[in-house]
């Protein structure tokens, strides 16, 4: 079953063209299932303030609102669950993963708009006690702390949409609801490198589609060598000339999960980066940078210096404005809280955070005019009156998850 969604066809081939559509997820009370005991294996680093997180979100999401079609995994959920087959096939595998078979029946008499938010936020275990039980037993089924982060588990490639093999147990379950989104209500093709292999990762903080014929992916704690070996087989499938740009990735600290942490297209012509990564200092020490180059089917390897060379090899000459500023102690800092983590809107027209104040003046410096984004959720700014923008949200609790706009968003469907 595939439903109408407003002619809104599947297709990014850049990160910076037109945003026509975009999939979000509200934080919601999953996020509130936290403890100190239990948000390491929740993949946090910090427990957050939901009256807070509800504040920021409703600004990001408010700009989004206004510049293109949003679909909310919720929403869209609860319409793909309409489907018996889709509902039993979500909620016996879901059930599996974490161990809780007993709950399918049960769960399968609940309709879709319940069905949603009990797979979103979990189902508690009625026999739970609180002097004897553990954080981690409360639920049986697990609540998907991370779901807002909808770059993550999904990604948009060209016409199809990578389910990623996610490297950590805790978010394995968001992938089912992604893989039910896109093929029955987007009805579109979607890929998994770990039917390809098991051991294959990838997760989309990692993928950027650079253009048509070129991806840049990062690999560490998160995307493995082997799910970019599949990506570069899949690529060689569909493309005679192609470029695959890697980025090895430190493992530690966990600021550096994904690629997007440390860059970000804000257009065709400009980058946000954090420069250690070319320098290959610090923590970059002795990280490698490699072009994959697909010609016919042939597939091969080589480095080069950094990131920047490479793109510069690939005929693409990438002005960089640095996360932080110039100073090394700015730099680290605000990378900490995703100040290189931004999402284009369109070229030239991002979205990042406005606590990272560094960052921000390298922008205004650049002639990125810096609009406050409670300004453009009120009206009283209009984004489509500047040619270069970044529209800057409040950030206190929204990084503590450990990611920036990027990382929340999931785009559909780009023009170019």
């Amino acid at each position: 079953m595939q439903y109408n969604n407003d002619e809104i066809k599947v297709n990014v081939s850049s990160e910076t063209g037109r945003l026509r559509a975009v999939l979000l997820h509200r934080p919601g009370v999953e996020i509130e299932r936290m403890t100190p005991q239990n948000a390491n294996s929740a993949l946090y680093s910090d427990i957050l303030n939901k009256a807070v997180v509800d504040e920021e979100y409703a600004d990001f999401s408010g700009v989004l609102e206004r510049w293109t079609k949003v679909y909310y995994v919720e929403d869209v959920l609860a319409k793909v669950l309409e489907d018996e087959g889709v509902k039993r096939e979500i909620v016996t595998e879901s059930c599996r993963l974490d161990g809780c078979g007993g709950l399918v029946q049960r769960l399968l008499g609940h309709e879709p708009r319940v069905l949603a938010k009990e797979l979103i936020e979990g189902v508690q275990n009625g026999d739970w006690d609180y002097e004897h039980g553990k954080d981690d037993d409360r639920y049986d089924l697990k609540p998907l702390y991370n779901l807002f982060f909808t770059r993550d588990a999904s990604s948009t490639v060209y016409d199809r949409v990578l389910i990623n093999s996610m490297s950590f147990d805790v978010r394995r379950r968001e992938t089912l609801i992604y893989k039910a989104i896109f093929e029955k209500f987007f009805g579109v093709e979607t890929l998994n490198a770990q039917e390809w292999s098991s051991h294959a990762r990838t997760e989309g903080g990692d993928v950027q589609i650079a253009r048509s014929n070129m991806l840049c992916i990062g690999t560490g704690i998160r995307t493995n060598k082997k799910g970019i070996e599949y990506l570069a087989h899949k690529m060689a499938e569909k493309h005679e000339q192609f470029a695959i740009l890697v980025q090895e990735l430190p493992h530690k600290p966990e600021s550096f999960i994904h690629l997007d942490m440390v860059f970000t297209f804000l257009s065709q012509n400009e980058c946000m980066m954090f420069e250690p990564m070319v320098k290959k200092s610090g923590v970059f020490t002795g990280m490698d940078t490699t072009i994959i180059t697909i010609d016919n089917g042939n597939i091969k390897y080589n480095s080069c210096s950094n990131i920047l060379q490479g793109l510069k090899l690939t005929g693409w000459d990438m002005k960089p404005i640095l996360c932080g500023g110039e100073e090394p102690w700015d730099q680290m800092r605000e990378q900490w809280h995703s100040g290189a983590n931004f999402f284009a809107l369109g070229e030239g027209k991002v979205l990042g955070y406005r606590r990272n104040v560094h960052t921000m003046e390298a922008l205004d410096r650049a002639g990125f005019a810096i609009l406050k984004a409670e300004d453009i959720c009120s009206g009283k700014v209009k984004m489509e009156d500047y040619d270069k923008f970044v529209a800057a949200f409040k950030g206190s609790e929204l990084p503590r998850g450990g990611g920036g706009a990027r990382c929340m968003t999931m785009p559909i469907m780009r023009e170019g």
